[in-house]
């Protein structure tokens, strides 16, 4: 895999919380479209979307960590990642950078909050190099794989990324699904209940609508719609006494 060096790795992002970005590009070329594709290609990083599909590994990562932090003292939780996925499917480097990356962090007595979606590798539960302080998200709109063939082509079959987080769930790992862009009926019929339902043993849930592609808006009443499933979300999530974040 092509490599880029960087002048830094561990970064507080304009959300407020500390970040490690140790990919440029993500191979599952969602097409929502990807933010943070359109901000690669905005400050010229990328030249367009056959690039960002070929990713390319931060080669001084290690390093640069090492010595952010020693020097970054205030650091509290590390999030990975807002621009790439830690576990893209297919990119075996990827996912073994993450790993070490996770580990050292971890060895600073500093948790990790992660989201992907792709695949968790089970050694994520392992006690001895991962601590019990990370939070291990999948992002999940859907259960029909037509959809993900469609909108998030090169990502992990949905029931593959439950599984495995189920699997981290199972082994005494804190869990997380974050169900946004969640799409209009207008993109597709779907019941929310049955999504939550299939991962009913999370931790906790985050909801929020999907921003940045005009379908969405064309849907009458989007904003009532919106409203709606982040009431079905938080009574759900009430009553079985998962955390909930649910933006209507």
């Amino acid at each position: 895999m092509d490599t880029i060096d960087r002048k830094t790795l561990l970064n507080k992002s304009g959300l407020g919380f500390w970040c490690i970005n140790h990919v440029q590009g993500c191979s599952h070329a969602c097409r929502y479209p990807c933010h943070a594709f359109m901000l690669a290609r905005r400050h010229g990083r990328v030249a367009d979307l056959a690039e960002w599909r070929h990713p390319k590994l931060v080669g001084n990562a290690l390093a640069l960590l090492d010595k952010e932090l020693r020097r970054k003292r205030a650091v509290d939780c590390v999030h990975m990642s807002l621009t790439t996925d830690p576990f893209m499917v297919g990119q075996p480097e990827v996912q073994a950078l993450s790993l070490r990356i996770i580990e050292r962090v971890n060895q600073s007595q500093i948790p990790c909050s992660i989201l992907t979606k792709g695949l968790y590798p089970p050694e994520l539960a392992d006690e001895g190099r991962f601590s019990r302080h990370n939070t291990y998200g999948i992002s999940l709109v859907s259960l029909d794989e037509r959809f993900r063939v469609r909108w998030e082509p090169g990502a992990a079959p949905y029931a593959q990324r439950i599984a495995a987080l189920q699997t981290l769930h199972d082994n005494g790992c804190r869990t997380l699904v974050h169900i946004e862009p969640y799409p209009t009926p207008n993109l597709i019929e779907q019941d929310i209940r049955a999504l939550l339902e299939r991962v009913a043993f999370v931790d906790h849930v985050f909801f929020g609508g999907w921003n940045y592609n005009a379908i969405a808006y064309e849907y009458p009443d989007r904003d009532a719609f919106y409203r709606k499933q982040a009431r079905i979300v938080t009574a759900f999530c009430e009553d079985r006494g998962i955390e909930c974040e649910a933006i209507g």
